[in-house]
């Protein structure tokens, strides 16, 4: 990304900034969250580490990290705004979240996605070498 979209752009961890309807806005039509409450979105932002990137005071994209900041962490629910996107924010924000100097001693990232492995490949992310060791837990209670 060229230093000048840098000085027209910030990162904030600061959930006091964040656009929960926006956010949530954004994530009940997604592909990985279509319906999600808004309660469940507020309750996952308050339970992780949460990224803003602004243009100004607006927000235009998101990511939280689901974390114990020894070990492993879980990245969730990144994306930016449809307009904001094919200038390089994107690659931006996912470096500066895996630079993040709190997260620097981790020992595991994981992620999903359905159609950015792409991107994720050039930070160090790989398919499972052993998915069979992965398992997942469904709760039928849920949507």
């Amino acid at each position: 990304m060229n230093e000048e979209l840098k000085h027209k752009f910030y990162i904030s961890t600061d959930k006091s900034k964040l656009d929960t309807q926006m956010i949530h806005d954004f994530l009940q039509t997604s592909y990985w969250a279509e319906n999600i409450p808004l309660a469940t979105v507020e309750k996952s932002i308050q339970n992780s580490l949460c990224f803003g990137l602004y243009e100004d005071n607006q927000q235009v994209g998101f990511a939280r990290v689901i974390t114990d900041y020894a070990t492993s962490a879980l990245l969730k629910d990144v994306f930016i705004l449809e307009p904001y996107r094919g200038q390089g924010l994107g690659k931006w924000f996912v470096e500066y979240i895996l630079e993040y100097p709190e997260l620097q001693d981790l020992q595991r990232w994981l992620l999903g996605t359905k159609d950015a492995h792409g991107l994720y490949r050039r930070y160090g992310f790989k398919n499972l070498t052993e998915p069979e060791k992965i398992m997942m837990r469904l709760n039928s209670n849920t949507d």
